[in-house]
C-alpha cells in the first residue's frame, strides 16, 4: 500500500502541469500517510529545474552507490532526470524495505522484478506504475492462486461462531502482534495456509477487510472455546474434531 501510493504521487510529480518536479530533500521523514495516501509534508525542497548540459557525460546521475548514464537533450536539458532521481530514492528508501517482505509467494517474482528494473533504472514512472497496478491486480482478485487440491472439505465450518480471542502462536506477516491474522482471498486460500501451520487447527473468517478489500482471517492452534459472533465463521479441521461433539 505504501509503496504503491508513493508510485501514484512520483508519477503524479512526473506528469504535472509545471513540468517534471524533484524531490532534492527525499527521505521518508518527508512523507506522512493519510487516510491511506502517502502524502509529502514539506515542498520547500522541490524542483521543476532539470540540469543543463552540453553533451551526454554532463548528465550522470550520481548517488551513493550507483550512478546512471543518461541522454543530453537537444534542447540542453539532461532528459528525465528529475523523474529518475525520484525513483531511484523511492528504490532505495522504501522499496528495498518493503517490497520483499509482504506479499504472497506467487507474486513475490512480480515484486523482485519491480525492485531490480527500478534499482537499474531500466523502469521509468509510468512503467513502474502499470507493474504495480497489475500486481495489485492479481491480488485482489485471487489470480495468482495457483491450482492446488481443493483443501476446505477437510474443514468443518460453523456459521455464527468464533473464538474466544487471545494471544495464539504467531506467524509472519500477521495484522495482530497477538496472533496469527492474515488477510486472504477466500476460505479456501486460508486453508491452504492453515494446511501449512503445524500449530494451526482452525481459522476464522471476519467481517473486516483490509485496504484491497480482502477478508482477514485468524489462524488458531485450538478450537474449544467457542463464543456467539453472527459476523463470523469458524472453520475448523476434521482431524481436530474427530472424538469431539461440535
Amino acid at each position: 500500500q505504501i509503496c504503491l501510493s508513493l508510485v501514484k504521487l512520483l508519477f503524479y510529480l512526473a506528469h504535472s502541469p509545471l513540468g517534471s518536479i524533484v524531490l532534492l530533500d527525499f527521505q521518508p521523514r518527508q512523507f506522512v500517510m493519510v487516510d491511506g495516501n502517502l502524502k509529502v509534508t514539506d515542498m520547500d525542497d522541490a524542483s521543476t529545474e532539470e540540469l543543463s548540459c552540453k553533451e551526454d557525460n554532463d548528465c550522470t546521475l550520481d548517488f551513493p552507490t550507483k550512478s546512471f548514464p543518461l541522454k543530453c537533450s537537444v534542447d540542453g536539458k539532461c532528459k528525465g532526470i528529475n523523474e529518475k532521481k525520484n525513483l531511484f530514492n523511492a528504490y532505495r528508501y522504501f522499496f528495498t524495505y518493503l517490497l520483499p517482505h509482504s506479499a504472497p509467494p506467487a507474486l513475490q517474482p512480480l515484486l523482485s522484478d519491480i525492485l531490480n528494473a527500478t534499482g537499474d533504472l531500466r523502469y521509468g514512472i509510468n512503467e513502474t506504475l502499470r507493474a504495480f497496478e497489475k500486481v495489485l491486480h492479481l491480488y485482489k482478485s485471487g489470480l495468482y492462486l495457483q491450482k492446488r487440491p481443493l483443501l476446505l472439505k477437510d474443514y468443518i465450518s460453523l456459521k455464527g461462531f468464533r473464538t474466544v480471542e487471545g494471544e495464539d502462536y504467531k506467524c509472519w506477516p500477521s495484522y495482530s502482534h497477538l496472533g496469527c491474522l492474515l488477510s486472504i482471498h477466500s476460505a479456501e486460500e486460508a486453508a491452504a495456509i492453515c494446511n501449512s501451520q503445524s500449530q494451526c487447527q482452525s481459522f476464522i473468517v471476519t467481517q473486516q477487510r483490509t485496504w484491497t478489500g480482502r477478508p482477514l482471517a485468524s489462524f488458531q492452534s485450538s478450537w474449544t472455546d467457542l463464543i456467539p459472533d453472527t459476523n463470523a465463521v469458524v472453520y475448523i479441521k476434521r482431524s481436530a474434531s474427530s472424538g469431539e461433539r461440535l
